[in-house]
This record gives structure tokens, sequence and C-alpha cells, in this order.
């Protein structure tokens, strides 16, 4: 173990916890104002006041709001990191958090993380050095903002066995799909009303296309597993393909869309998959409106739980990083240690392919006796059962008619093979939609 080279906090209380801030954008800025205007509460919390030392921007010049100080302001991170106890990180993005934060721990300072791109990409890099210098390294926030879903996964179900994590974990495409589901928006139309009010970024790339999801999902999966899983492990799908049809669809059939993202044991290994899917309408991941998050957590003795509350956002964000900054300080200055990574398990990681599922299929056939059969018979070539099948009340072309076909469980291989193998039909005029049925 590494001792730290600089002084830590006392039992007595009188010895602050110095504490070092990379990034000071919209979470930042916030983390800053609670630690100022909560700054009695949270030493009495911690055992000794929590001192920020400095802040490490790109630009010590840009205009910022007045709760940060200019003199703790600076551009020299290394030399920031080097006197603190504690770093707390909101900067995001791979590099150079990454770099930075194992300089920290290789002192033995603590970490404090909201940056899921870096640990659903290299977390283990990160839990290694932790480990190796027997320091705390937490990351609440990287996941659901102020939604409490990382420490009980990884501290108060340690002694259940998780089966299975199930959850809206992206606050923007839960607001488009919702907008679309609530006031027929097409996509692009709900994308920019979210942007308008500031849910979505210029470019939401990372949002839209699932890869923000994906790193969360990862994170949530190598925590409820034991089982170290990247990002890459992760198969994502976004909602960019989402249209009104299919949202109208899945209302007719008792059904909403969302993003989910879902962790799940299967044949002995483990299924991470990113993507839009039908949920339902009387299950509670259903009713999740707007920008909020929900994860469904199901294990062997507790059973489900589920986690709700805003999933991003400046002051969740914050909330959840001073709830773990607390803890870290309370570590230096009482003693103690939080948990270390587990990875005992090493569980294989399977392709989607493995996982279980339903598929909802919309097809437009040829209208004319015997198109029902074809397409019945395919799928029972491929040992895929049907539960149901129903047509468009109405259709403007009178020579086609638009079928949904909901099937019962099957593993996605399956599935995706009979949906090839239906679109080959000469009856078949166009697969025009395929959507996941989850949380039956």
């Amino acid at each position: 173990m590494t001792a730290p080279d600089v002084p830590i906090g006392h039992a007595d209380g009188l010895s602050p916890v110095r504490v070092a801030l990379l990034g000071c954008g919209v979470v930042g800025t916030e983390v800053v104002r609670l630690l100022t205007t909560q700054a009695e509460d949270l030493a009495a919390r911690s055992g000794a006041p929590l001192e920020i030392v400095g802040i490490a921007v790109r630009d010590v010049d840009a205009p910022r709001d007045p709760i940060v100080g200019r003199h703790l302001l600076t551009d020299d991170a290394e030399a920031l990191v080097d006197r603190a106890d504690v770093v707390v990180e909101v900067m995001g993005g791979v590099e150079p958090a990454r770099t930075l934060l194992l300089r920290a721990l290789e002192r033995g300072a603590a970490v404090v993380t909201a940056n899921k791109a870096l640990l659903g990409a290299d977390g283990p890099t990160l839990y290694g050095a932790a480990d190796a210098a027997g320091a705390d390294l937490y990351f609440e926030a990287a996941v659901a903002g102020a939604i409490p879903l990382v420490r009980p996964v990884r501290e108060s179900l340690a002694g259940d066995r998780i089966t299975r994590v199930l959850g809206i974990v992206n606050g923007t495409t839960n607001y488009v799909l919702d907008q679309m589901t609530t006031t027929g928006l097409s996509l692009d139309d709900a994308l920019a009303r979210a942007q308008e009010l500031g849910y979505a970024e210029a470019d939401p790339t990372a949002d839209v296309e699932g890869h923000d999801a994906a790193a969360k999902a990862a994170i949530l999966a190598s925590l409820a597993f034991h089982t170290r899983v990247s990002v890459d492990d992760v198969h994502c799908e976004g909602i960019m393909s989402v249209t009104a049809d299919d949202v109208a669809w899945a209302r007719e059939s008792g059904h909403v869309v969302k993003l989910l993202a879902i962790a799940e044991r299967s044949n002995g290994g483990v299924v991470v998959r990113v993507h839009p899917a039908l949920v339902p309408e009387d299950h509670p991941l259903a009713s999740v409106r707007g920008a909020f998050n929900a994860v469904f957590v199901e294990a062997e003795a507790a059973g489900e739980l589920m986690f709700y509350g805003r999933g991003a956002g400046g002051l969740p964000t914050a909330s959840a990083v001073l709830g773990d900054l607390v803890t870290v300080a309370r570590h230096r200055v009482r003693g103690g240690k939080g948990p270390v990574e587990s990875r005992y398990a090493e569980l294989p990681v399977r392709s989607i392919g493995a996982a279980t599922t339903r598929y909802q299929v919309r097809l437009r056939v040829v209208d004319r006796p015997g198109v029902l059969a074809q397409v019945s018979t395919v799928f029972a070539e491929h040992r895929v059962s049907i539960e149901t099948v129903r047509q468009a009340a109405s259709n403007p072309d009178p020579t086609h008619a638009d079928l949904l076909v909901v099937t019962h469980a099957a593993t996605d291989d399956s599935l995706r093979a009979t949906v090839a193998a239906v679109g080959e039909l000469p009856v078949v005029e166009q697969v025009l939609s395929v959507l996941r049925v989850e949380g039956v």
C-alpha cells in the first residue's frame, strides 16, 4: 500500500480534508455551491471541514457563477492533484481524466468521479490502481444521477444473487420517447424540443445512439455480476430508428416504447444490451415520464427492487457526488475504506444472441388468402411460437395488409433468423419494424 504524501484529517475534526475539483461545468459549479453553502453540515457529517484547495479548468478566464472563487481556479491539474486528500472529477471524457485519477490513486488520495464514459471504457484500470494503493474509488454519480443505485448494488445486495438489472438510464431518450407517446411528435421534433429545454445536448449523439446508456449498463453489470464488463461488451442500439408508427402500434398493443439497459444472467454467462423495447403499460417502467430514470433490480432473495428519480442535471448529480465525498472524507478522518472491486465470478460475457426475449414484428404483406399460414409456417420451422397476430384496421392500399406478430420467448438468435426468413417470403412486401418486448 502506498502511503499518501499529503496530510489527512484527524479524529479531532480540526484538520481539514483537502478537496481538489477537476472540472467546473454545470455539475462542478453545483458541487462548489453545496460545499460552500452547506459547509458546516458537511463538516459535521464527515468529521472534519471539507476544504476546496483548487479547481482545475481549461480556461481560468472564462465567465463563471460567482459562487466559484477565482482564486481557486488553475489550469495545472497535475499540481492540484498532488496536494489533495480527495480528488473529485466531473470533467468527463476518458483523457486526461484517466491519467489524473490514476495519479491521484497512486498517491493514496481518494477519488470520487461522475465519469461513466471512463468507467465504462476502462474501469478495471482505476479499480486496480485503487486496490493497489488502498485508496477509495467512489462513483455513485456515474449512473442515474441522484438515484442511489451503485451503492445498493455493490454493498446492500452484496449478500444476495442478482439475476437481472433492467432500466431507463438516459433521461434524454426517455423524454424524447415520452413526447412521441403523449403528444404524437415525430422523433426529430421531440428531439428538437428536448434540446430547447436543455434535456439534450446540441450534439445528442451519445444519448440517441445509446452510447451513454451502454456505459452505464457496463458499470452496473460489472457490479451486479462480479465480472468485468466494458462498454465494448454491450450490444448497443439507439432510438433513431423508432418511428411514430412504432409508437402508435405500441399503444394499440398495450405497450410503451422505452430505451432500456438490460444486464442479465444467461446460459451461464452475462448478456448486456441497450436497445429500444416495448414495455407493457402495467409495468412500472412504462409510467416513467419525461427525463426521469428508473432501474429495476431483480435478486433471488430480495425479489424486485425499483430505484426512481432524476437521472441527470447539475444539482441531482452534485448530490450524488457529495454523498460519495462525505463517505470518503469520513474514511480519511476516522479510518476505514470502501468496498474494493469484486470480480471473483469472472462470468463469460455473451452476445445478445444468447439473450431470451420476445419480438413484436410489423409486416406489410400481400392481402390474399393463405398469407398468414405461410408466415406461421416459417415461425414454426424456426421453433418460434407466435403469441398473437393482429391486422391494421384500415390500410390505404387494398392489395396489402399490415400485420403485427408478437412471439413467445426465444433466444435473440432464433428470433432474428426467423424474421430474416419471413422477410424472404414472396408474400411479404416489407418488414416494417422489429422491437423486443421486455418486462413481461
